[in-house]
């Protein structure tokens, strides 16, 4: 995928999974949900969670990102980089609210912005700075073979 289409994908897609080095060497990885902020990827999530446990011990982290039910139409995007964890109340109030919105249909509803509030101060915000970004987009490859004759 181009740049324009990875950024598109992010911006579409909802779920991630994250991936973060646990105590005992091995990967953890979980799915959550994401917003995109300034072209990253950030999560909000509890603070006393294993993954941000993980990473405050190391920055280390992965995602990726992935659509479609066969061969045919599967695209993903997969970044890795480095955590940056913002402990800021009123950004993860923000981001909280984002979230909500991102979820809702039409107007984010008053209670679910007081309820992102009332979360803030257990949550942080998980952004993602990637130093890689690999995409594959099959439904390019059908089209390829599709030209070829297959």
């Amino acid at each position: 995928m181009t740049e324009q289409e990875v950024a598109a994908f992010l911006e579409e897609c909802t779920r991630a999974y994250l991936t973060t080095n646990g105590p005992d060497g091995w990967p953890h990885v979980v799915p959550l949900s994401y917003v995109v902020l300034d072209g990253e990827v950030a999560f909000w999530t509890d603070g006393t969670s294993r993954k941000v446990r993980n990473l405050r011990a190391d920055d280390r982290m992965g995602c990726l990102v992935e659509q479609g039910d066969d061969i045919g139409d599967f695209r993903a995007v997969q970044l890795r980089g480095r955590a940056e964890i913002i402990d800021d109340r009123d950004t993860s109030a923000a981001v909280g609210t984002r979230l909500f919105t991102r979820y809702s249909e039409g107007p984010l509803d008053p209670r679910a912005e007081a309820y992102a509030a009332t979360l803030a101060p257990q949550r942080v915000v998980v952004r993602l700075h990637a130093e890689r970004t690999v995409s594959w987009d099959h439904r390019k490859m059908m089209v390829d073979l599709d030209a070829m004759g297959r």
